[in-house]
């Protein structure tokens, strides 16, 4: 069998594996939790790219050995059943090479976590806020087609509907993965409901999606937390209002990139359950903490990547919502499709699917493959 760049890059994978194996089982290694998470996901990637090529090798060689008979052979029925063998194989080839080369690059370790997603209403005034509210609901379906769990875990209403602000957690099979690329500044173009004259209104929400942190991926100083509790207002009932289920908690948390010191507050009224309005307030400080002491990191890709795909960048204007055109644009990858109406009841996949693709290109482009 002939040896590509491609198996080349591939030599010492299986050593590795066999390593990590080993590791995994080690009870020194499972009883660090950071460690153990690590060498687990980096046993699961190594397993995929093998299993990709060992098939990768398998078709090169069946390859290699149909053109030997197609060379060698008289027997028509022995040609023309190497003629299709290797048709099959080469069909097959740069498929597995391309699978390969992105099994190679680096996974964002973030992409199998669950997600919070933050929208607020930007420009616009009320119908930046009715605008939020379309968004809050377009991920609703979306999150119902993928089968995800939503939960929201506090919201601000605005004046005339909609919110000035809405957060909610997504859970489900890699959520932060796909749901990352829908960071940025979302930009709609319509007439407001609240428009007399029929002038088309420019407004904008901000979305910002973080990975929900684990437990033991961030330090907090539990004894430092001060909580409150309050009575939760809007609907529920009797019990939503006269308990005080709502909690809120306060935390100085110091910014290790920059050494200052910054109140975290953050009020959860999810649920009826006080203990479980605490837990769920406590994976929100988690995830903000992680979010911010990754932000060098996400700054360093805003630097490499000049589509700003999946950086998390909240600042950049990453799609247009035009309604009398019944219009998207992502302006990330020049993507234009005119079906708004199904893109606002959830169907935003393929979309998805196109920054997925432009990312990838510019991950095997920066690793040079």
């Amino acid at each position: 069998m002939p040896v590509t760049p491609l198996i080349d890059r591939l030599d010492g994978l299986d050593a590795r594996f066999q390593e990590v194996g080993t590791l995994i089982t080690d009870p020194g290694v499972i009883a660090d939790q950071k460690r153990y998470v690590r060498l687990t996901k980096e046993y699961h990637d190594l397993k995929q790219i093998l299993k990709t090529a060992d098939e990768y090798k398998r078709m090169i060689a069946a390859a290699e050995e149909a053109r030997l008979i197609l060379e060698t052979e008289k027997d028509e029925d022995m040609r023309l059943l190497a003629h299709d063998e290797l048709a099959e194989a080469q069909a097959s080839i740069p498929a597995l090479e391309q699978k390969i080369k992105l099994l190679l690059v680096p996974a964002d370790p973030n992409d199998v976590k669950n997600a919070i997603v933050e929208i607020r209403g930007g420009t616009g005034g009320d119908e930046a806020a009715l605008f939020a509210g379309d968004l809050f609901r377009m991920y609703q379906k979306f999150a119902e087609i993928k089968g995800w769990q939503l939960a929201v875990t506090s919201f601000s209403e605005g004046a005339s509907g909609g919110f000035k602000e809405i957060i909610f957690s997504l859970s489900g099979t890699g959520v932060y993965g796909i749901m990352k690329y829908e960071s940025g500044v979302h930009r709609v173009q319509r007439v407001p409901a609240t428009e007399t004259q029929g002038r088309v209104h420019t407004s904008a929400a901000t979305v910002a999606v973080l990975p929900e942190a684990e437990e033991f991926e961030v330090e907090i100083h539990e004894g430092e937390i001060r909580w409150d509790t309050f009575r939760s207002g809007g609907a529920g009932g009797q019990n939503v209002n006269k308990v005080e289920s709502g909690v809120r908690l306060r935390y100085n948390w110091r910014n290790p990139n920059t050494g200052e010191v910054e109140e975290i507050l953050i009020e959860c009224t999810e649920t009826r359950d006080q203990p479980h309005n605490k837990e769920r307030a406590l994976a929100r400080l988690r995830t903000f903490i992680y979010d911010r002491e990754h932000q060098k990191y996400l700054d360093d890709i805003a630097s490499r990547r000049k589509t700003m795909v999946s950086t998390g960048d909240r600042s950049a204007k990453i799609r247009t919502y035009n309604f009398p055109q019944g219009r998207i644009t992502d302006h990330r990858i020049g993507y234009t499709i005119y079906n708004l109406q199904a893109f606002m009841n959830g169907d935003i996949q393929d979309c998805i699917d196109h920054l997925i693709v432009a990312e990838n290109a510019e991950k095997l482009k920066e690793a040079e493959l």
